[in-house]
């Protein structure tokens, strides 16, 4: 994605469930731009979570979360690979754990199962230069930044339900809200 392909995106839209018959998230916001989103799914597996997300999720050392990894594409162009962490107990038995797509996205999901996402995630931002497996999922040439995004995301109730850590090729831009007191 190139500087003329720059939107200001709103990470609302990712953390409210889909009607029934809507499509993902992604895909309604390329295609609100006149751009095809799509996305594959690399993995569905049960993995020891990487420390900060096991914390988040307040998964006991030893115990497993349960992964979907997948690459993100616009105009079938890879932009991003993104893993999505669920505590077991929470994804265990549920198409999170499955190796399909979830129609409607997994907070569709999650929110079906009880688990309606909190209004205002945190987010944290940082750039790194691409690993070499990510320079081969990504078409990047060595030596090329990305951005990493890690979302952590808690229910309306304060249940820890999902931890996103995305790998980007584009640019952010973040729009604030000032509140008034």
């Amino acid at each position: 994605m190139n500087s003329d392909d720059a939107w200001i995106g709103d990470a609302q839209p990712y953390l409210a469930a889909r009607g029934h018959g809507e499509t993902d998230a992604w895909s309604a916001e390329a295609k609100a731009r006149g751009r095809r989103g799509s996305q594959q799914l690399l993995a569905v597996e049960e993995v020891e979570a990487p420390g900060r997300v096991r914390e988040f999720l307040q998964i006991p050392q030893g115990e497993l979360a349960i992964a979907r990894r997948r690459l993100i594409l616009l105009d079938d162009e890879p932009i991003e690979l993104a893993d999505s962490y669920y505590p077991a107990h929470v994804a265990r038995g549920t198409r999170l754990a499955a190796s399909a797509r979830i129609r409607g996205g997994a907070v569709t999901l999650l929110a079906s199962l009880g688990y309606t996402p909190e209004d205002e995630p945190v987010e944290d931002v940082a750039a790194a230069i691409a690993t070499p497996a990510q320079c081969e999922a990504l078409r990047l040439r060595p030596g090329t930044p990305v951005l990493l995004l890690t979302r952590f995301t808690r229910s309306t109730a304060g249940v820890p339900m999902e931890v996103s850590t995305m790998t980007m090729t584009r640019t952010l831009r973040y729009r604030q809200r000032k509140e008034l007191s």
